[in-house]
């Protein structure tokens, strides 16, 4: 590759005077290369995390016709090595090495490559400098991707299948289903109807029927697509803004600018007249009922001064009096109503309204749309309110003036999306942000876009209110709809209601009024402390409450969170008191819904949720009004009268959300049967599903008393709150529930259950969805207390170590599934380490692939040198000193450690103490006795969810690339594809096909590779698996049954479970790590 010409190149400033919120305390600087391509530095002398990330301006709308799916496959395979850094995984390895990581994603007309690796100074490094961070080592890596990817044709196969197995997981989900029918539904001119994710058939198989040479449409489209002048950077880190400039210049000014124009479709229309007026039925996988109406609209992005869309959306989309969504909610008919404007590509953009319908809202559609229409003819009766905007205006300018800091990798990936904007660049983090003035004649304009006239709806439901025949098929994911013109007497009726005069029009719809809640104290009472305080104090402690208080010392904002558990031991001790508990806490979400919707929208939210041992009320915002919204919840919560209509449509919604569980992601699925398994208190969906039809009204109305009527109450303000305010809060929570105090002990304690020494136990059930053709494997391996300090950081050591060659091997090498994670794993009480896997091979095949990598794995620990060793130990100690993000990031720290009960708030510092010391050979000790396969003493519990339909097996015409895949896997580099083909050309794969690619792989590592004879059992033996992991035929079943039985888990099913938690010992109750009294106020400090 050509050497960086970096020292002759020059930058050009852009701007360095960006307009950010008032506490920013980062530096910002736009400068273009002289290759065109544009970056935004930051530097952020406090950040504990930098990154990077670079976005394209081409997308999947870009795809070839007759190949959908190139611009995704593409994005996939520059992760797979590069002229300069040609190992695959290199990349990969480095930044996990660095307590880091990497995505992208491709949308219609970007794509978004991004990173974030550890900002503090390397001090055991294998490579490079010591004493600095490891970004530079990154960003030279990252800048690769776009100047020299080697697009492997050994790669290319398994790339294509993690593409494919990435839209086999999305087959059953309502999300992809319904956005690829609204595609279908549109313009067949405009490259929005095509299918952008890509399988094997279009990306492999297709192609390869025409002749062509996939590699090459791939690296042609990345030459064509991939410019400079496309392309905007942010780098973020502790760097001086010189320092990432010099970067920046230096790794990818070589990135080549062929002055390619903006991506644009301004000629070809989203939806023409063929694709107004129309109603569309479609079934969705899940159970729901939604009222989906479009509008095409402009995109706005040139219009953010005014921003006339958000205007509209705040008045449609309103939840307070007067509202549409208070009018259909009093009617019965609906539960939620969203809307907002949209972009689809620069020029085009749509305008929907989202209704969720009850029953009787599903057969009085037409009476929703009508209010729709209704509320619109209002707002255009009323003209445009310079108040409303100016309430929008300041709230935004608050909530702007106010912003924290968030995830690095997510500022840099948002930052370089937004730079494809035509924003100025003084303006580009705030432009999307702040309504600055109020145009009247704009949202005139924007208003007389909706209409009957040039609109479309959908109807989403399971059955419907009228007679209509599903006779359609949506081509890539099988959607089954209808579509028709809206009959005559329908539209008159929508054209009526869109001109409606005010003296018939539904009189229960007007305009808000002034928002109360709206923030006027933001003052912040700010005290420098050189070393923040990192628990909370201990302000109150007695037999029926614990009280605890941080005044913020970090972020100087003027907001607060609030968390109240109110615990009595009775809200899920059975399966029936965990509805009619889950219902309460719904019931009063929805009477207070219009009242507390104005506080919403100037940042003050609430949530009431179930606590396994209680309730947990949850306030967060600015802190100016917030008693005011507690007293008001508090309140409801005691005084509730139960609506028997609304508690019907609210029964019916929960309801239906438990059934709906059984079609989540398998993977989605398979942890909360482990959390059943490992708990004494925990229940499963089925348990709550046959509970949910009997409870009544009455039920509820009965029961919360109970729940309110002796409580402990934990209560923990963080922010800009006070002692004494923080103490007035919890007066407020006793004098108006006026609970009898629940001393500890009196609640039920937390607790897991024992694996006994040497368990090898699995718990199968199949998908409960019978077209899903995924299975899943919760693999876990239970290690100890969450109290053994020693333990736990093994396990978070060893987490950090495997999970990136965990992702290689079982992912990106075996090509198992999309979906592959290795992390800690932890109960109430016990910590362990997982392995989760979503894949179409079977649940009893991804056990044996674990298990091999986990024996592989202790066999890469042992060769790992003390130098590599000492440097992901440094990675994990680098972690632990990261500091909160945000207020509401420490916030959840803490309530972590006091709802876990442990308070375990100097958690970091003690793991950082356990990890210095300790030596490679102590995790080698730690991983034979609890990890390895070969341990006796270790207890391993899997949970399988098996598909109850199989996904088809791979073509014959696969199996070589397949085999590679599994060869170099297993250590053979040199395995060929082409070669094992060769091997495979005099057999027959047709029938009894096992033993026949057994033979060819047998001969081909003998004669080929010049393996020997014990190696090459050894392989054939995991290659068995393999093969019968690809549903190919088996003819050596006694044996492979026999070999399975030796080492087979007890496998135990749903009827199985009570017996085996009855022979179980519980651990010990979850216990303070310290001595609460250390914590009170005035102790000394942690």
């Amino acid at each position: 590759m050509p050497h960086s010409s970096f020292s002759a190149a020059t930058s050009e400033l852009v701007t360095d005077q960006l307009e950010v919120p008032s506490l920013d305390d980062r530096s910002y600087r736009i400068i273009r290369l002289p290759n065109k391509l544009e970056v935004l530095l930051v530097h952020d002398k406090e950040t504990d995390k930098a990154s990077a990330a670079l976005d394209v301006g081409v997308g999947n709308f870009s795809d070839p016709k007759d190949m959908p799916g190139v611009a995704h496959a593409v994005e996939h395979a520059l992760f797979m090595g590069t002229e300069k850094y040609p190992v695959e995984n290199e990349y990969g390895a480095y930044l996990s090495s660095h307590n880091g990581y990497t995505n992208a994603y491709t949308s219609t007309t970007h794509t978004n490559f991004f990173f974030e690796i550890s900002a503090l100074p390397v001090t055991n490094p294998t490579k490079g400098e010591e004493g600095k961070s490891a970004l530079e080592g990154a960003v030279d890596r990252f800048a690769q991707f776009f100047i020299a990817p080697l697009f492997l044709e050994n790669t290319l196969d398994r790339e294509l299948r993690a593409v494919d197995s990435e839209n086999k997981k999305n087959l059953q989900s309502d999300y992809w289903r319904l956005n690829q029918l609204s595609k279908l539904l549109s313009n067949p001119k405009h490259p929005y109807c095509q299918f952008s994710t890509g399988n094997l058939e279009t990306l492999r198989d297709n192609p390869k029927e025409q002749g062509i040479n996939v590699r090459d449409v791939f690296m042609d489209f990345h030459r064509k697509n991939y410019s400079a002048n496309r392309m905007k950077l942010v780098l973020l880190g502790r760097e001086s803004l010189a320092e990432l400039e010099e970067w920046a210049v230096k790794y990818f000014s070589d990135i080549k600018n062929k002055d390619l124009p903006e991506n644009r479709w301004d000629d070809v229309k989203l939806l023409t007249g063929n694709e107004l007026q129309i109603q569309y039925f479609a079934k969705p996988v899940m159970e729901s009922r939604t009222l989906e109406i479009y509008f095409p609209y402009p995109d706005e992005d040139t219009l953010f001064e005014t921003q006339p869309s958000r205007y509209l959306s705040h008045l449609i989309g309103h939840e307070g009096p007067g509202s549409i969504l208070a009018y259909i909610k009093a009617k019965g008919w609906a539960n939620t109503l969203d809307c907002g404007g949209a972009t689809i590509c620069p020029g085009t953009g749509v305008f929907s309204v989202h209704a969720r319908l009850t029953p009787e809202g599903l057969k009085n559609y037409p009476e929703v749309v009508k209010v729709v229409f209704q509320y619109i003819a209002m707002l255009r009766e009323a003209a445009p309110q310079e108040w409303i905007l100016n309430e929008m205006k300041g709230i935004a300018e608050v909530d702007f003036r106010f912003r924290q800091k968030i995830k690095a990798s997510k500022f840099a990936s948002s930052a370089s999306s937004l730079m494809q904007k035509p924003y100025p660049r003084e303006r580009l983090l705030s432009a999307g942000a702040l309504v600055r003035r109020f145009d009247p004649e704009a949202i005139r304009k924007a208003l007389d876009l909706l209409t009957p006239e040039t609109f479309r709806m959908a109807i989403i439901s399971q059955d419907f209110p009228i007679p209509v025949t599903l006779d359609k098929k949506e081509q890539w994911y099988g959607t089954e709809f209808h579509a028709e013109p809206i009959p005559a007497e329908m539209m008159a009726e929508f054209k009526k209601a869109a001109s409606i005069s005010k003296s018939e029009r539904i009189p229960e719809l007007f305009l808000h009024h002034k928002n109360e809640f709206i923030p006027e104290d933001l003052e912040v009472q700010k005290k420098v402390v050189e070393n923040p305080t990192i628990a909370p104090a201990l302000i109150r402690n007695d037999t029926g409450s614990r009280i605890w208080w941080k005044k913020d010392d970090r972020f100087w904002v003027p907001k607060a969170k609030v968390s109240i558990t109110l615990r009595n031991g009775f809200s899920s001790v059975t399966p029936s008191n965990l509805i009619k508990t889950a219902l309460y806490c719904e019931l009063v979400d929805d009477a207070l819904n219009e009242y507390a919707y104005a506080a919403d929208l100037a940042g003050l939210a609430f949530e009431l949720s179930l606590h396994p041992s209680g309730i947990d009320l949850e306030l967060g915002g600015y802190s100016d009004k917030m008693p005011v919204l507690l007293e008001k919840v508090l309140l409801t919560m005691r005084d509730l009268t139960i609506d028997p209509q609304r508690f019907e449509i609210i029964k019916e919604r929960i309801h239906r959300s438990h059934r709906n569980f059984d079609f989540q992601q398998p993977y989605e699925q398979v942890s909360s049967y482990m959390s059943w398994l490992n708990s004494p208190t925990a229940w499963i969906n089925a348990d709550l599903l046959a509970e949910i039809p009997s409870v009544t009204a009455k039920d509820v109305q009965e029961h919360f008393p109970l729940l309110l009527r002796h409580v402990h109450l934990e209560l923990l303000c963080h922010g800009n709150l006070r002692k004494e305010a923080t103490l007035k809060m919890a007066s407020l929570v006793e004098s108006i529930l006026k609970p009898r105090p629940l001393a500890a002990g009196q609640w039920a304690p937390r607790r897991s259950f024992l694996l006994p020494e040497g368990a090898n136990l699995t718990f199968a059930r199949k998908v409960p969805d019978p077209e899903n053709v995924n299975n899943a494997i919760e693999y876990v391996l239970s290690v100890g207390s969450r109290t053994d300090r020693a333990l736990q950081a093994r396990i978070n050591l060893l987490a950090q170590m495997s999970h990136e060659p965990a992702f290689d091997q079982l992912r990106t090498k075996e090509q198992l599934g999309y979906v592959v994670f290795a992390l800690p794993w932890a109960s109430a009480t016990r910590l362990g380490y997982k392995i989760i896997i979503q894949s179409e091979r079977s649940a009893e095949y991804l056990e044996g692939r674990i298990e091999a990598f986990l024996a592989d794995y202790e066999k890469k620990l042992e060769e790992m040198s003390d130098e590599e060793f000492e440097g992901h130990k440094a990675s994990l100690i680098n972690r632990r000193k990261e500091k909160p993000r945000n207020l509401g990031h420490e916030s959840d720290v803490f309530l972590g450690h006091v709802l876990g009960e442990y308070f375990d708030f100097d958690f970091a510092a003690q793991e950082i103490a356990q990890l210095t010391p300790l030596k490679k050979s102590d995790l080698q000790s730690f991983y034979k006795q609890y990890i390895s396969p070969s341990s006796t003493t270790r207890s391993k519990l899997s949970v399988h969810l098996c598909a109850q339909r199989s996904a088809s097996p791979p073509p014959l015409s696969s199996l070589p690339s397949l085999l590679c895949d599994f060869l170099q896997a297993e250590g053979f580099s040199t395995a060929s594809p082409d070669a094992l083909a060769k091997r495979f050309e005099a057999l027959d794969l047709t029938k009894n096909a096992e033993p026949a690619i057994v033979e060819g792989t047998r001969t081909y590592l003998k004669e080929d590779l010049g393996t020997e004879d014990v190696r090459i059992q050894e392989v054939l033996e995991k290659g068995r698996a393999m093969i019968g992991g690809l549903g190919l035929e088996s003819t050596d079943q006694s044996k492979d049954e026999a070999v399975a039985a030796d080492k087979a888990p007890a496998v135990m099913g749903m009827e199985d479970v009570a017996k085996y938690k009855a022979g179980l010992k519980v651990s010990e109750a979850a216990a303070p790590v310290v001595e609460l009294e250390t914590l009170m106020e005035g102790a000394a400090k942690l």
